[in-house]
């Protein structure tokens, strides 16, 4: 029996860009006994496996190896990660103000003699320019050694574990700039008379310009983590509890499994449960994506964090805390967000040789400055080795593709579409064939027995509560139509059943106490045990040409009674249909009526005749879709029902109605969460919109080095005037970060009507 991994997610701050990503995955899965490991840079989450559940010993080992990476482990709890994240974001902006403020007067100072001659002659009156970079050095000193301590601290530990990141860029970028220009004026006789300026605003501005990056991006990044703040927020702090019969309000955590609660209109659920007495309706939208409010009475399910109407409703709590479905749903996000698409691999294979080469370039521009460029000198190597280190800083690379997910699984789950990992957003937008079942997923999935037709000496209230007690023991959706009609009429079974045997795909047969011997099912199964349907062959095509299900009842082999049965096609399932066909996929329908009723069915929700697989059995649905693969088609399974997990699991993408049965959930790649038949179009629309949204921060992050680490160099100004200098340099970098998150941020208005 194979066992599934356990799983820990634990928080990591520090991370700053791909190369810390990529440092850290390799620290942990040198633990002996973690089987994998996964971290995102957006989330700022590593999900951690082990083969077996892991001791205490081991957490504290995932904890130690963070901290000796450089990073800090952080918990998870809800309040205390929001505290975090405020105060991350805080902390951010004040050093970001304080580093400013030592920052500009160094560039003022610097700048200054470059404006005009009388500006220089005015600042000659008060000091010397020698004099004046012994002020700029002590305007440069906190900016370098305190507010930018984070980039030394983090990029001295990667230099010595000799898996070098951002941090060291901009550690080996700055340090050279402030010690050059240190050197300078303490000793300014070491150096030619050409070579004797200073760089300090270049080290000051680029930190500041860094630190300001970080601060846009990370209030970027927590935006994009809105939608799960927003879902959280949806749970009342309090609810209404009946204690002996006396409403007490208690704190929603202090409920407890099977307590009544009470209630009122224009309040929220606080925790789900099944409705005992009242009616209202109540606005699910958050949790489904439903925009109209859902009508519920007595035995119907409600949610946590939806709202009620103007009625008032009892409820009996059967699932509370993190089991509740809306706790469900946050954590199935944040999961997906915290996977890994195979597209970010190409960002991790260039990322592992990508700060190496980059020090290597810097180290050949600074010779060629010195060695073979006309007009070269010590400072203008320098200044151009300053400016690669740190133009190259990958952060946008780590930050090009957890972005979008994050983003679009957010948008996602306020729509109610849940992607249970990024591979299946990958997946999902390649899909150019949806096969869909029928029952729950076109269909209402709520059958109705609409018509009972007899044969003599049968009659429908004699027969009705013998079938009835042996479909109360199947689990097929059909069955229930059976038992709700019977209970419906208030008759009272006179026999038990002896024995059960349900056939799938075929129907059941049982015998009862009286010695009948009962078999419930389709034409199929009467004509493999030699049962004459043809007394009832009438109105089974009658049936047929009005679309609706049947199946034949016999006893002691003969023919009894056909059970005519009406299952409504969801209003939206047309619409959802012709919108799939006219975009290019292709649609089929996979069931298990005969070729007419399925036929009839396609017709009315425009699915193509051609592509109609009918009289198809439970266990033979997964062999259709592995057989529809064959031809090299990315191929959508969608299902609702117990016997449609295979399909789900085969299909190389599963969608789930979120109205459907457990199992089917938890095969499926994409859950649909109020079954609504329009959420199968829009999951696609999203999915391709997310992936376009990485292609285009992959091609941003990479593009942006390759075009202006050459310019960085400035080994193209001889022939084309271009240069950068540090300082512009590392205002452009913080723009690639701040440029990926911003536009990662756009998925969030993405229509997906």
């Amino acid at each position: 029996m194979n066992r599934q991994p356990s799983t820990v997610e634990i928080g990591i701050r520090g991370m700053t860009c791909a190369a810390c990503v990529r440092r850290v995955e390799n620290g942990l899965k040198k633990i002996p006994s973690v089987h994998q490991a996964t971290v995102n840079l957006a989330t700022e989450r590593a999900l951690v496996q082990f083969d077996e559940p892991p001791a205490r010993s081991d957490i504290e080992s995932i904890r130690a190896a963070i901290t000796k990476l450089g990073y800090e482990p952080i918990d998870l709890q809800a309040s205390k990660a929001s505290l975090d994240k405020d105060s991350q974001e805080n902390g951010l902006w004040w050093t970001t103000l304080g580093a400013s403020l030592f920052a500009i007067p160094t560039v003022a100072l610097a700048m200054a003699p470059m404006l005009s001659d009388r500006v220089m002659d005015w600042m000659m009156q008060w000091l010397t320019m020698e004099q004046w970079n012994w002020v700029m050095l002590a305007l440069t000193v906190p900016v370098q050694f305190w507010f930018g301590r984070r980039f030394l601290i983090a990029g001295a530990k990667s230099l010595f574990s000799t898996s070098p990141d951002m941090n060291a860029l901009i550690l080996l970028g700055t340090m050279a700039a402030f010690l050059f220009s240190t050197l300078v004026t303490i000793a300014p006789s070491w150096f030619p008379v050409q070579s004797r300026h200073v760089y300090f605003e270049a080290s000051a501005v680029v930190i500041t310009l860094v630190l300001l990056g970080k601060y846009l991006e990370t209030k970027s990044r927590h935006q994009a983590s809105d939608a799960m703040k927003v879902l959280l927020k949806l749970v009342p702090k309090m609810a209404t509890v009946l204690r002996d019969g006396t409403p007490v309000t208690i704190p929603a955590e202090e409920v407890q499994l099977g307590d009544l609660l009470e209630v009122h209109p224009g309040t929220a659920i606080a925790v789900d449960g099944l409705v005992e007495s009242g009616s209202t309706y109540i606005d699910e939208s958050m949790v489904t994506g439903e925009s109209v409010p859902v009508s519920k009475e007595k035995g119907d399910r409600v949610v946590a964090g939806t709202i009620n109407g103007n009625g008032s409703i009892r409820f009996r709590a059967t699932a509370i805390g993190a089991d509740t479905t809306l706790a469900k749903i946050v954590a199935f996000v944040e999961s997906a967000q915290s996977s890994k698409p195979r597209i970010q691999g190409i960002a991790d294979r260039v990322v592992a040789y990508f700060v190496p080469v980059v020090l290597l370039i810097a180290v050949l521009t600074a010779l060629a400055w010195i060695f073979v460029m006309p007009g070269g000198s010590i400072d203008q190597a320098l200044v151009h080795a300053v400016a690669v280190l740190i133009i190259a800083c990958p952060c946008a690379m780590g930050l090009a593709v957890p972005t979008s997910v994050m983003v679009g699984t957010g948008k996602g789950a306020q729509h109610g579409i849940l992607f249970r990992s990024t591979e299946a957003i990958e997946s999902l937008s390649r899909v150019k064939f949806v096969a869909f079942d029928k029952t729950g997923t076109l269909t209402l999935g709520k059958p109705q027995l609409s018509q009972l037709h007899t044969v003599a000496p049968y009659t429908k209230e004699s027969i009705l509560p013998n079938l009835a007690i042996v479909e109360q023991r199947s689990e097929h959706p059909l069955a229930h139509a059976i038992v709700d009609a019977f209970n419906a009429m208030g008759l009272q079974p006179e026999h038990r059943v002896v024995t059960f045997n349900a056939i799938p795909g075929a129907g059941v047969d049982a015998t009862l106490s009286n010695g009948d011997r009962i078999r419930i099912g389709s034409e199929r199964l009467m004509k493999e045990n030699d049962i004459d349907t043809e007394p009832l062959e009438n109105q089974a095509a009658q049936a047929i040409e009005d679309g609706e299900g049947y199946f034949f009842a016999a006893i002691n082999d003969s023919i009894a009674a056909l059970l005519v049965i009406s299952d409504p096609i969801k209003p939206t399932t047309p619409t959802a249909i012709t919108n799939l066909r006219q975009r290019g996929y292709q649609v089929a329908l996979i069931s298990g009526d005969n070729r007419k009723t399925a036929a009839t069915i396609a017709e009315r929700c425009n699915i193509d005749p051609s592509r109609v697989y009918a009289e198809v059995r439970p266990n033979n649905k997964a062999e259709l879709i592995q057989s529809l693969k064959q031809d090299g088609s990315h191929i959508a399974f969608v299902g609702d029902g117990l016997n449609d997990a295979p399909a789900l699991t085969v299909a190389d993408v599963g969608i789930a109605m979120g109205t459907g049965t457990d199992l089917a959930i938890e095969s499926a790649d994409v859950i649909a969460m109020s079954g609504d038949t329009l959420l199968v179009p829009r999951a696609i629309t999203l999915s391709q919109k997310v992936m376009s949204n990485i292609r285009q921060n992959l091609a941003w992050a990479f593009g942006y080095n390759v075009v202006l680490i050459p310019v960085a160099t400035g080994l193209l100004q001889p022939w084309t005037g271009w240069s950068l200098s540090p300082i512009v340099a590392g205002g452009a970098m913080s723009l690639s970060s701040f440029f990926v998150v911003t536009n990662a941020l756009r998925l969030r208005s993405v229509q997906l009507d």
